[in-house]
């Protein structure tokens, strides 16, 4: 297997997505901006989802709208959670990635996008076809793939089994997603390599939740596994406010930045564009 350079994906839209308190658009544009000059593979900066749903992303197309991509290496990724979504987004050339969230776990998928697992699996039939026509690049999160707190069925074998059908369907990019921070070293370390091993022309990359005490030792398992995809936010905001009342952060950037300098990893980032965003992150997570 040949080794694959570092990408980083840089979620804001992870980050901002389960705060009470609405941010201006101009402020998260603002924020957005300072980000894409960093350097990152990809952010995350976007949802096209219902705003009943996630009222603090109302604003994406006006957000979207201010963004500057003249001087940015960075592509744009937005989140659907139904096909109303992919059409929504597809329209937008700014854009490269539509993510998806793909559950393994039925009451997840559920609660996530009101629709089941077999439904979903439709969805993602639907946006892929979509998303050759207006020229974008599906990613899929395989959400609950460490286990989930609802008592669903889960093991490894049934992780292999939806990614399978996942990449035989024509998905490229799999982000295996740790939505509640059930995932661990040892976990990442068994499941990980095997879906490197299987799906070799496929991009493997994770979207982990994790506390603070336990992102270091998951960044090291995932390293060492293969995983050269990270996603992650700005120190560690964010998660999921469709699973638990709790947020488990985000992995955060600045401990993954750290992680793979001292493996020699060339980030080519430009960090004093970095540190301005980590200042001006205070206006945007002014409570954190």
């Amino acid at each position: 297997m040949k080794q694959r350079s570092i990408k980083l994906i840089e979620c804001p839209r992870d980050a901002m997505q389960g705060l009470h308190d609405f941010i201006a658009t101009d402020v998260k544009a603002a924020y957005i901006n300072l980000l894409l000059q960093v350097g990152f593979d990809t952010i995350d900066f976007g949802s096209f989802v219902s705003p009943k749903a996630i009222p603090q992303l109302r604003d994406t197309r006006e957000v979207l709208s201010k963004l500057d991509l003249t001087t940015t290496r960075s592509k744009l990724l937005a989140i659907v959670a139904n096909l109303r979504g992919v059409e929504e987004a597809v329209v937008h050339n700014e854009i490269t990635y539509l993510g998806f969230p793909f559950s393994i776990s039925e009451t997840f998928q559920q609660r996530n996008t009101n629709s089941s697992i077999a439904q979903s699996m439709d969805t993602v039939k639907q946006m892929l076809e979509l998303c050759d026509k207006n020229g974008k690049t599906a990613v899929v999160y395989l959400s609950m793939g460490f286990g989930n707190p609802y008592g669903d069925e889960w093991n490894i074998e049934i992780v292999e089994k939806w990614a399978a059908e996942l990449v035989a369907n024509g998905v490229k990019i799999l982000s295996l997603s740790d939505t509640t921070g059930v995932s661990s070293p040892e976990k990442i370390r068994k499941i990980l390599p095997s879906l490197v091993r299987k799906f070799e022309n496929t991009e493997i990359g994770l979207h982990l939740h994790s506390t603070p005490n336990t992102r270091f030792e998951k960044i090291e398992a995932a390293y060492e596994s293969g995983c050269r995809r990270f996603d992650s936010a700005l120190k560690g905001f964010g998660g999921c406010p469709m699973a638990t009342d709790d947020l488990t952060g985000n992995l955060a950037t600045e401990e993954l930045i750290t992680y793979l300098e001292s493996r020699n990893e060339a980030l080519n980032l430009n960090m004093d564009k970095w540190w301005e965003a980590v200042e001006y992150s205070q206006k945007v997570f002014p409570l954190y």
